[in-house]
Formats: C-alpha cells, sequence, structure tokens
C-alpha cells in the first residue's frame, strides 16, 4: 500500500500541470474597439483635424494642442476644470479609428480664465430672468388673483357659519378653502411659466417641514385636533360644573388648546384639550335633579320603622326638595352601639344649591329626632349626675332654638353661591379678545 502512494500523487500532478500550463498560454479576451492592420498618416491627420474643428467649437479648449500617432491621440495643454477634461476623453473616444486617448491636460490657474465661464454663465441667466419678466408678471398676476378670490369668498363669515356646527369649524373651513386657492394660484402660475414640476418639489420640501414640525410640537397638534372633536361634540356648555380627572369647576371657555374652569374657590384651572378629551368627564349640570346623601346613626333599641318614617316625613317635606323622585331612608348598616340610616333626596341644582341644602336637610332630619325622642348613639361613656325631674321642662332634649326661631323651620338653601359663581364666569367671559369655540347652538353628545 505504502509503494502505490507516490505512484498516485505522480498520477495528480501529471494531470494537473498540463491544464496549469494551457491556461497560462490562453489569451485574456480583448476590450475595446478592434485595432485596424493598417493605419498611415492621413488617417491620423484625418482625425486631428476632425477633434480640433470639434474643439474649436466648444468652449474653454483654446489652450488645449492635440497630435494622432498610429491611432493614439495626445491631449496638451490647459482647460478650466475637471469636468472639461474629462470631456476630452469622451469625444476622442466616440471616432472609430481612436486606438486610445493620452489625456495630459491640466487644470489651468489663471484667474481670469476661471471666471470667465461662471461670469458667462450669471449674464445669460440675468438675460434669461430679464426676457421672461413679462411671462413672469402674467404668472404673479393670475397667482394673485386666484388667491384674491379665495380671501374675498372665505371672508364672508356667515355662510360658513351656516355650514359648520360652531365658530371654531367654520374658521377651520375658511382657512381649508382659503389654502385650496393659494395652491390653485400657485398651479396656475406655474404652468403659464411652463414650470409645474416644481410644483412636486415644493409640495414634497413642505411635506417634509410639515412633519419635522409635527414631531416637534406634537402636543400642540394633539390638544388642536382635540380642540377640534370637543368644540364638534361639546360634552358641556358654558357654566355647567364639572369634574376632569378631580378638579372640579365651571366651564368659563373652551380654546384652541386647553379647557379653562373655575374651580369654587375662584381659582383658574387649565386642562389641556388632549386630557380633557380621553379623560373620563363627569357632567354635574347636565340632569338639573341632583341626590343629596347622608347617614344619621340611633340607638340600637330605637324602633327603626317609626325613624324611617319620620326621616322621609321631614325630608319629603322641605321645600328645596323634589317630588319626584321621592326622599327615601333605609337602614345601611349596624354597627357595636348604633344602626346606621342612609338617607336621600332630590333637589334642583339651579334653585338649590347643593351643600347648603345638604346641611339642612342634616340639621331639620336631626331637630325632628329630637322632637320624637329618638336618641343618637354615644361612641363614648360619660358619667352623669342624676338630677331630680323638672315638672316645668317642656323644651325637647337638645338644642334650646332661639327667640322667634322654631327648631323645625327650614332654612333658605337657594343657589346663592352658584349665582356668585355664575357672575364671576359671566365676567370671565366678557373679555372679547378671548377664545371661546362653546356653542350654545351646537350639537350636544
Amino acid at each position: 500500500m505504502s509503494r502505490l502512494a507516490p505512484l498516485f500523487l505522480a498520477l495528480v500532478l501529471g494531470a494537473i500541470a498540463p491544464a496549469a500550463a494551457f491556461a497560462q498560454q490562453t489569451p485574456a479576451p480583448a476590450t475595446g474597439p478592434a485595432i485596424q492592420l493598417e493605419n498611415d498618416a492621413a488617417t491620423d491627420a484625418a482625425i486631428a483635424t476632425r477633434l480640433r474643428g470639434i474643439l474649436s467649437e466648444l468652449d474653454g479648449y483654446d489652450d488645449v494642442t492635440v497630435t494622432v500617432r498610429e491611432g493614439i491621440v495626445t491631449f496638451r495643454g490647459t482647460a478650466v476644470d475637471g469636468a472639461a477634461i474629462a470631456q476630452l476623453d469622451e469625444i476622442a473616444n466616440r471616432l472609430s479609428e481612436v486606438i486610445t486617448v493620452r489625456n495630459q491636460v491640466a487644470e489651468t490657474t489663471a484667474v481670469a480664465e476661471r471666471l470667465d465661464p461662471a461670469m458667462e454663465r450669471l449674464r445669460a441667466r440675468w438675460r434669461q430672468v430679464v426676457s421672461t419678466l413679462p411671462l413672469l408678471s402674467v404668472a404673479a398676476a393670475v397667482f394673485v388673483a386666484v388667491a384674491a378670490i379665495g380671501w374675498l369668498i372665505t371672508r364672508w363669515r356667515g355662510p360658513w357659519r351656516r355650514l359648520a356646527p360652531n365658530g371654531f369649524i367654520a374658521d377651520i373651513y375658511r382657512q381649508l378653502v382659503r389654502l385650496g386657492f393659494v395652491l390653485a394660484g400657485l398651479v396656475a402660475g406655474l404652468d403659464i411659466l411652463g414650470a409645474t414640476a416644481l410644483l412636486g418639489t415644493i409640495l414634497g420640501a413642505a411635506g417634509l417641514i410639515g412633519l419635522a414640525v409635527g414631531f416637534a410640537v406634537r402636543d400642540t397638534v394633539e390638544n388642536f385636533i382635540a380642540s377640534i372633536m370637543l368644540s364638534i361634540r361639546q360634552p358641556f356648555d358654558p357654566d355647567d360644573t364639572v369634574e376632569i380627572e378631580g378638579d372640579v369647576g365651571k366651564v368659563v371657555r373652551l380654546t384652541s388648546r386647553a379647557t379653562i374652569l373655575l374651580s369654587h374657590d375662584g381659582n383658574h384651572v387649565r386642562i389641556p384639550n388632549a386630557t380633557v378629551f380621553k379623560s373620563r368627564l363627569v357632567n354635574y349640570t347636565r340632569n338639573d335633579a341632583t341626590r343629596i346623601v347622608f347617614d344619621l346613626g340611633v340607638a340600637p333599641d330605637t324602633d327603626l320603622a317609626e325613624a324611617q318614617r319620620i326621616a322621609a316625613g321631614t325630608l319629603q317635606a322641605l321645600p328645596f326638595v323634589l317630588d319626584r323622585p321621592a326622599a327615601s331612608v333605609w337602614v345601611h348598616e349596624a354597627g357595636d352601639s348604633s344602626v346606621a340610616l342612609r338617607l336621600t333626596a332630590w333637589i334642583s341644582q339651579r334653585e338649590s344649591s347643593f351643600y347648603p341644602a345638604r346641611g339642612e336637610a342634616i340639621r331639620l332630619v336631626m331637630a325632628a329626632f329630637a322632637e320624637a325622642g329618638i336618641e343618637m348613639p354615644e361612641p363614648t361613656y360619660r358619667v352623669m349626675r342624676v338630677a331630680p325631674p323638672d315638672a316645668n321642662a317642656t323644651a325637647p332634649r337638645g338644642a334650646v332654638p332661639a327667640a322667634g326661631h322654631s327648631l323645625r323651620e327650614p332654612q333658605d338653601v337657594a343657589a346663592y353661591d352658584e349665582q356668585a359663581l355664575d357672575q364671576i364666569v359671566r365676567e370671565e367671559r366678557s373679555d372679547a379678545g378671548a377664545q371661546n369655540l362653546l356653542s350654545g347652538d351646537a350639537a350636544r353628545e
């Protein structure tokens, strides 16, 4: 076996060696034009003459010389710039008899020769601008006329107010129509100039700029879009009492960026419209009737049915409580030392103030319990000295009423505080320069 290995290696090397030798002897395929077998001085002279004639008709080749020998073209001298030097190769290679080109032309360093072509181009462009001034004037006049028509049409506010649900949307319609007329005038002017292709470039650049600006002012754009949606849907009216993410107040105005509330403390609350549009919103004013709820505790040995009857009758007899829905009382929960009753009654928000009405209802029900002898639970222990009974004591247990005033007499709970707040809101809204997108005649959500 060891004797066969050298023999096998020799056979492999003998097969590879002829193939490598053949590959070395095979010529590479020729590139470029085929070289003719015969060439004479007449052909070289013809090539040189032809090239000199071409260069004489072109600017910037006055210092370039041409020599041709055996089909090889040689350029010497100076040219204005690299583009002109490269053009020499292109011109020479287009002749069928040229074998190759030796370009020995260098860029000129003469200031005058370098500036002359630039000055000539400036002069040519100036002549072109002067020659197109009449046409440019006509195009500008057409653009101004079309834009002016759009401005006159959108200047009338009445028709747009009838088309839109509110003034803010009407202004958006007017701006869009005005922009449409401006674009139409631009297209007409460019068409007169024969440069409508520039419109795509202008719109593309405007789109890129708009995209960049949109990313930069994303929150502002979001608030603006939200203001459009809110002005269309209008989930609240002016003067409505609303709650937005824990902020409670009366609506002063809706602007293109924020909703302005006036809190019950008299403070301005500015909430971005994007937050208003996406947040949970509670409108306390949309429904006039609202319910007051409170709990009262009684002693465990109290007749609960009698206590419920007294409490319900007392609530329903109050002048500021609505007949429907009727007042109701039920046992809410039982504790170690008391039983809690839950009392509810409905009032009109436009006629009564919520918190004074609730407080007055609590006071009068407690007074009714005191007159009926219903004891309130005592959560603490007290050491009391028992006094002999007083036969002359006629006043009910509890607070002693003042002279001329009955313990059961209801107090006035008219919405005085709401009226005062409404007056502040009206004064805030009276500013004619302030923006307000809410409309009284718009559709409600």
